[in-house]
């Protein structure tokens, strides 16, 4: 048969079926079936990934190094033996509570509306420039400023509501939050050039912050730094630049903050805001890029996975 006509075929076979009760009995078994291979699907995922990025298989018995343990951790609370404390951590709208009794409300970004129903959005209410997230999940975002696309936000948002994170890349804290939209203020950069508002991340190990990553929202630079704001070798992004950035206004009660948030897990990266003489807490992150990255000198991957005690995470 010409490939064409069986692909012209397939597709109106697919539109015929469309809203019918055999397309959702499909839907149904596939997300059953979905189900119940998740626990053996996510680890292969995984134990894939790790082979792919660093060329080796994982050394899953007995890990040493921080992606080693990064992994280890994936695939554990993918089985099945995550603590609840993490899920809350990983749902931004829940760790907000988190946030506020370990540190305080002050350090909350001011939250203007949160929702299920994007049709609801209180578009004539919100102020000229805000940013829309949802809760389930990491790295989607909407920064409005100006008149927004009323229509496409709420197809873009409903697209996140529609979606289980967890199957992007088998982080196991995202399985199961229920889907929130929240709308944020939109916090500006304290410079008068209106230059981009950096996103400084706190690697913390047992409540110690060790490096400090500093980010944009283009991503494009790949800068660290340590305990005493000096520019390190360190890098995780091979195209990104590493310009030197100077040691943020009240450093020293972000460095306290970061300790705090970061008391009593093996690791957690801490990512706060600094601007107009406001620290903001942005989020706290349980697995950094999902583990799509290798550190840079390598030496790193050990250093790092020394300071991490994996026993904190039950």
């Amino acid at each position: 048969m010409d490939q064409a006509v069986h692909t012209s075929g397939t597709a109106a076979l697919r539109a015929k079926l469309r809203d019918t009760w055999l397309r959702d009995l499909v839907v149904h078994y596939r997300d059953i079936k979905r189900r119940v291979m998740r626990r053996s699907e996510g680890e292969a995922v995984l134990l894939h990934r790790y082979v792919r990025i660093h060329g080796k298989p994982l050394n899953l018995t007995n890990p040493q190094t921080f992606t080693e343990k990064l992994f280890w951790r994936m695939i554990t609370w993918n089985r099945g033996d995550m603590p609840p404390r993490f899920r809350q951590l990983a749902d931004k709208y829940a760790v907000r509570a988190h946030v506020a009794k370990t540190i305080g409300e002050e350090y909350l970004i001011k939250l203007l509306w949160q929702g299920s129903d994007p049709r609801t959005i209180p578009f004539d209410r919100l102020p000229a420039e805000y940013v829309i997230k949802p809760n389930h999940s990491s790295g989607e975002v909407i920064i409005v400023r100006g008149e927004a696309n009323r229509e496409e936000i709420i197809r873009q948002v409903s697209g996140w509501l529609a979606k289980d994170y967890y199957w992007q890349a088998r982080e196991y804290q995202y399985y199961g939050i229920r889907p929130k939209i929240m709308i944020e203020e939109y916090l500006k950069s304290q410079d008068e050039d209106d230059s981009e508002l950096l996103d400084y991340r706190f690697w913390c190990f047992g409540g110690a912050p060790a490096v400090i990553q500093v980010d944009n929202h283009a991503h494009d630079i790949n800068p660290f730094f340590d305990a005493q704001w000096n520019q390190l070798d360190l890098h995780t992004r091979k195209k990104a630049t590493r310009p030197p950035i100077a040691q943020p206004t009240y450093f020293e009660h972000m460095f306290e903050l970061a300790r705090r948030l970061s008391q009593g897990f093996g690791f957690i990266r801490v990512d706060l805001y600094n601007t107009n003489g406001r620290i903001y807490c942005g989020e706290l992150t349980l697995t950094p890029g999902a583990g799509i990255f290798q550190f840079s000198p390598d030496h790193w991957d050990v250093k790092l996975g020394e300071k991490w005690d994996l026993a904190l995470d039950s």
